[in-house]
């Protein structure tokens, strides 16, 4: 009888390994679920976190891709831990990371498309979402930003990625237990509607442009559900008449909030809450949730020192008033204090303006998830 010890192959050996660390970082991620802030319904642990959207929600992807929709450097991230310019257009951590730190998940939510991605990150969640993006393909071609239709392709690669890592059983799991965000809008309408006007000849009538926007949500959330998300989160679109830089365009010489913009954003958002309260019956088996920010926005701008802020229409980088992107750099000034700010730069709001807005929004909305 051959006593003698068989040693695994150089294969197994990697693979046993890689299965161990995949089961710690399980475990830790569990641990951290276990600190969330959100209450959650008893027993129930939120795998991960998918992000879809534009700048907003951009956590660096567009730092991997050929856009002049760029902020991986100074002043952008000067907040961040490290002071690290991150492709966040804040100074800050953006609503990404926010959500996925209120729902005990992780305390960063990682760029989809960063070639430094640790495969054990996937089991938890990331970001699709690109500066500059929108509904409409359009708006995405404007600024060279990542379309829907690829950050839905990015998303289905995921899935691949994950089984190979997790296997397909756990990864319908987590996929039906997570929580997915869209936010898209803002870029369809503040420019590709009103500033550059390219969608004014195709559709004179807004709420037509409206309807057309609301039917590619629709099919877009039917697309990830096909694919495994149940809970699908909606932000509508915040009030864009009162953005620093739409204030300085079509504000007059008062830099009022811009009624027009404003009024057909709460058009949009009309539309789409109906649309979405549609496929809650289309997709009975998911839990599709209008999530409404524009509110809250408006409540912070319109009563900003309610909430401690000294400044609420313009931007700390630069002058405040057209600063955005590669124009908010470090040949500029900044302010000397970015939470007395509603704004970063002309276009998106301060770290603390999320700190103060995501989590009453979550807390508002999270037991319609389940």
């Amino acid at each position: 009888m051959d006593f003698s010890m068989k040693l695994p192959s150089s294969h197994s050996f990697l693979t046993l390994i890689s299965t161990i660390i995949l089961h710690l970082i399980f475990f830790i991620s569990l641990c951290f679920e276990a600190n969330a802030k959100v209450e959650l319904p008893e027993n129930v642990l939120i795998p991960a976190l998918f992000v879809f959207g534009d700048s907003i929600m951009d956590t660096g992807n567009n730092n991997f891709k050929k856009t002049i929709t760029r902020c991986d450097f100074a002043p952008y991230g000067k907040d961040f831990p490290g002071g690290v310019a991150t492709g966040r257009f804040s100074n800050g951590k953006a609503p990404s990371d926010i959500i996925a730190e209120e729902l005990g998940i992780k305390e960063f939510l990682p760029p989809y498309l960063d070639p430094k991605l640790y495969a054990t990150e996937l089991a938890t969640g990331v970001c699709f979402a690109s500066g500059g993006s929108g509904f409409d393909h359009v708006t995405s071609k404007l600024l060279n930003a990542i379309p829907l239709s690829s950050q839905l392709d990015s998303f289905k690669e995921y899935i691949e990625k994950l089984k190979v890592s997790v296997g397909e059983y756990r990864t319908n799991e987590i996929l039906v237990n997570s929580i997915f965000i869209v936010v898209f809008g803002s870029n369809d309408i503040s420019n590709t509607y009103f500033l550059t006007r390219l969608r004014k000849i195709k559709y004179p009538k807004f709420s037509d442009y409206a309807d057309r926007l609301v039917s590619i949500a629709s099919n877009f959330t039917k697309e990830i559900y096909q694919l495994g998300a149940r809970r699908i989160g909606i932000f509508n679109v915040p009030p864009l008449g009162c953005v620093p830089m739409q204030r300085t365009v079509a504000g007059g010489p008062e830099r009022k909030c811009v009624e027009e913009y404003n009024n057909a954003t709460v058009l949009f958002n009309d539309k789409l809450s109906n649309q979405i309260d549609s496929l809650k019956t289309d997709l009975s088996d998911s839990k599709i949730v209008y999530m409404d920010i524009y509110s809250r926005t408006l409540d912070v701008i319109v009563n900003s020192q309610n909430y401690g802020f000294v400044n609420e229409d313009k931007g700390c980088c630069g002058t405040g008033k057209l600063e955005v992107g590669f124009l908010c750099n470090r040949f500029g000034s900044i302010c000397s204090n970015a939470s007395e700010h509603v704004f970063w730069d002309s276009f998106h709001p301060t770290e603390i303006f999320y700190k103060i807005t995501i989590p009453p929004l979550l807390k508002n909305y999270m037991s319609q998830f389940f």
